[in-house]
């Protein structure tokens, strides 16, 4: 029986204004779980709320109603003090813009999370190694970031993420800023560590993205619309088939 990492239960997000009457109403009642090992993506159209929705699993954010389970615990009870010191241990992130500090070598952008954690030295060399080869950067950790490629920038970004190890890496629209060379090394990547054990949600605008997860969630007006899941499917069949479904979220066919 598959482990449920994550449980998001009746889920809404109101962005109140000066007036309620023009209240925004983000996510309305979102419900879904993740399974330990699973690789999902969160595809919609700008506004739909599905950035909202990693906001709030990623612990930036708060739902205005419902809860978020991570093995069982709470996400929406953890108190303000707390909520750094649970990101650093649990998640990991992979955002568009890379977010590496140009002043740090390649090395202490990666090194980071554990440095603001105060681990040894001796387990950040131990911990970066092996990753440093999976991900094919060994020869840029003593590198700074204005002399990487966005690719290679990438990579290392996922190392960083991986640091930790992680329980759920978050990744927001990954490879946006990348060529389709490079989109398709990451995804790649993103697919290999999955398969390793790595629990991941990523937020993609990319049909091909998307069609690398096990499982994908179409999200309209702050709503699960459909769920699809690749169940043995080849990539280029479950690629047509998310496109098929975006389609119809877009002009809104299908029941929701």
């Amino acid at each position: 029986m598959m482990k449920k990492i994550i449980e998001v239960k009746k889920v809404e997000k109101v962005f109140n204004t000066k007036s309620d009457a023009s209240a925004v109403r983000a996510l309305n009642g979102v419900d879904f779980t993740l399974n330990e090992g699973e690789f999902i993506s969160i595809m919609g159209e700008s506004g739909s709320g599905k950035s909202t929705l990693l906001n709030i699993l990623a612990t930036l954010d708060k739902p205005t109603s419902g809860v978020v389970l991570l093995d069982g615990k709470d996400l929406t009870g953890i108190h303000d003090n707390q909520l750094a010191d649970f990101r650093r241990d649990n998640l990991g992130f992979v955002f568009q813009d890379f977010n590496l500090l140009d002043t740090l070598s390649i090395k202490e952008n990666i090194y980071l999370p554990l440095v603001l954690s105060k681990q040894p030295h001796r387990m950040m060399k131990e911990r970066i190694a092996p990753l440093a080869k999976q991900l094919g950067i060994e020869e840029l950790l003593e590198k700074y970031p204005f002399e990487l490629s966005g690719g290679q920038k990438q990579r290392a970004a996922v190392c960083r993420a991986l640091m930790t190890n992680p329980r759920l890496i978050l990744a927001d629209e990954p490879t946006g800023a990348l060529d389709s060379r490079n989109a398709t090394m990451l995804l790649e990547m993103f697919k290999k560590i999955n398969e390793q054990g790595q629990t991941i949600i990523m937020v993609t605008h990319s049909f091909m993205g998307a069609s690398y997860s096990d499982r994908v969630l179409f999200i309209k007006d702050g709503k699960i619309h459909t769920e699809l899941s690749k169940d043995g499917a080849s990539r280029d069949v479950f690629r047509a088939k998310i496109n098929e479904i975006m389609s119809d979220v877009i002009t809104g066919n299908g029941e929701v």
